[in-house]
């Protein structure tokens, strides 16, 4: 006789059913956004300017604006970034070559002729758009909340942003000059139909 135990979920619990059908609502909605992309990063902006504008006039809750700037240069950092980083694949074949591995890269083609591997995020272009968007939405109803207004000196907080995006930048701008990637398809040719 099997044992039922009172946190096992039963699939007939109407609860349970109106929940999952409710998953599974969600799911398909957000798999049908994905060919939009110009409207999902045109509803993104403005709800970014609705969040904005409502810093703006109540004057308040710079810890959550400037916890989210925190985490969209977090997303974006990790959108611009490789997959496979460049430099630790630089770092391995350095050590291969330490390991006494010379005659066999001396035997292998060139090394100045590397196959062409395409750009690989590490963080795909709608993943980004769906965490962004979360955590938009999410700073946009911490704002109705007194316990989330800090008194904060913003200026500093603002200057402090700025230095780290910049420096962060900046480093991944070198990053990309030294190990010759592009992340953005600039330049690439489009066929049309017909």
């Amino acid at each position: 006789m099997p044992m039922n135990f009172p946190f096992e979920v039963s699939s007939e619990n109407p609860v349970h059913q109106n929940y999952r059908k409710v998953l599974v609502t969600y799911q398909k909605f957000i798999d049908e956004l994905v060919p939009y992309t110009r409207y999902r990063w045109l509803a993104f902006a403005v709800l970014i300017l609705l969040f904005f504008t409502r810093i703006f006039l109540t004057q308040g809750w710079y810890i959550i604006c400037y916890a989210l700037g925190i985490y969209l240069l977090n997303l974006f950092l990790a959108f611009l970034t490789p997959k496979f980083d460049p430099s630790l694949e630089q770092e391995m074949k350095n050590e291969t070559i330490e390991e006494g591995m010379e005659e066999e890269m001396q035997q292998s083609p060139e090394n100045g002729d590397e196959e062409f591997r395409p750009f690989i995020r590490r963080l795909p272009e709608f993943k980004f758009w769906y965490n962004a968007t979360r955590a938009s939405l999410l700073s946009l109803c911490l704002t109705f909340f007194s316990i989330f207004d800090i008194p904060v000196f913003w200026p500093i907080l603002l200057m402090y942003f700025i230095v780290l995006f910049t420096l962060t930048m900046r480093k991944q701008i070198q990053h990309m000059i030294r190990y010759k990637y592009l992340p953005f398809d600039i330049g690439k040719t489009r066929y049309r139909k017909g």
